[in-house]
């Protein structure tokens, strides 16, 4: 039996967090700080528990053992049915997190224990009035000049900073250094790994810093690389659009936002993932619907067939993509022009 599944989120108390995704809707503990929800998640340091239907508390990997490519499509390449490819998290940066970066799938198989790399991208939910973000190092910044910053704790001075808003899409390929700032309420779509080298932690003791992993990783290659996606707007239905925000080889994300009826297929080839930050409304399928308001996350079956979601709601769907199939040739059909795709998406610039 295949259906949209829900699961129970995992919670993180990172010294930085808060309890801000209560605004969101998440049943948070009674007490303490909850800094990240994973919410769609199989990984060795934490897996999602289905929490609706006829697999009610059945682990995501075991999930994927009973249903295999029916679940996760027949597209998906050998190792990521065997492990799964992408890790869901809602973020609440109470507080600066870590200054950090991370590496590539060759540099973490190798140093990680097989572990994936680690691209991602943010989706900036909610933002404090000034609110900013560390985005790369300073355009002119060296190996060695990077590493003489931090032998004299000066790294700040390397840091390049950016302000964002709600709505904002930031791509975060591996290489690039990186954090959240405080006041920031954010999803991130990233490959299912925990591997994280930070570099400066604004004085906070008691946490290992990874200096030397993290200069062999570093891309100081800054000059040209933005910070910002708008992506391509397209029309889904009246009162419906999508955004393709973010299209690389480990995911495609875009940005939907609803106000009225969309269909939509899940054609086997490939599962697919919803995270709600805003609104409500309905899965629709076969005979059945479920509601879905912001704070959840859904992951609908490749297999599922057809299905719509209806109401007023904002969503990121994110997928793993036939880059050509899925994303260039849709919009070449739409009369999108080939320079506009390949300068206003993440990831399709890095070709």
């Amino acid at each position: 039996m295949l259906y949209p599944l829900k699961f129970k989120p995992l919670y993180k108390d990172y010294i930085w967090g808060g309890r801000n995704l209560a605004k969101l809707g998440k049943p948070l503990p009674a007490e303490g700080i909850v800094a990240e929800s994973w919410e769609i998640a199989c990984h060795k340091n934490g897996s999602s528990i289905v929490a609706n239907g006829c697999y009610e508390g059945v682990p995501l990997p075991d999930l994927i053992t009973m249903l295999g490519r029916e679940l996760l499509g027949e597209s998906l390449p050998p190792q990521d049915i065997e492990k799964f490819p992408l890790l869901i998290k809602l973020i609440d940066a109470e507080d600066n997190l870590s200054v950090q970066v991370h590496p590539d799938d060759a540099y973490a198989n190798e140093h990680e224990n097989g572990e994936y790399g680690k691209n991602e991208m943010w989706y900036i939910i909610s933002a404090k009035a000034g609110a900013k973000l560390v985005y790369d190092v300073v355009p002119g910044t060296t190996r060695e000049s990077f590493a003489e910053a931090v032998a004299q704790n000066n790294v700040e001075s390397c840091l390049k900073t950016v302000e964002v808003f709600p709505g904002d899409v930031i791509n975060i390929p591996a290489g690039v250094v990186h954090a959240i700032g405080k006041g920031i309420i954010l999803a991130e779509v990233q490959q299912n790994s925990d591997t994280t080298y930070r570099i400066y932690d604004y004085g906070r003791v008691g946490r290992h810093l990874h200096i030397d992993k993290a200069l062999e990783v570093i891309d100081f290659n800054s000059a040209f690389r933005k910070e910002k996606y708008a992506g391509i707007e397209l029309s889904l239905s009246e009162g419906c659009r999508k955004r393709v925000v973010v299209a690389n080889k480990y995911f495609c994300t875009e940005i939907f936002d609803i106000d009225g009826t969309v269909a939509e297929t899940a054609d086997g080839s490939k599962f697919i993932i919803f995270v709600f930050t805003a609104g409500e409304g309905q899965l629709i399928w076969e005979d059945s619907r479920m509601s879905v308001t912001a704070g959840e996350s859904v992951l609908i079956p490749a297999s599922l067939g057809h299905y719509s979601l209806t109401g007023r709601c904002t969503a990121l769907k994110t997928f793993k993509a036939d880059i050509q199939k899925d994303v260039i040739t849709p919009l070449k059909t739409a009369g999108i022009p080939e320079e506009r795709i390949y300068s206003e998406i993440a990831g399709l610039s890095q070709r």
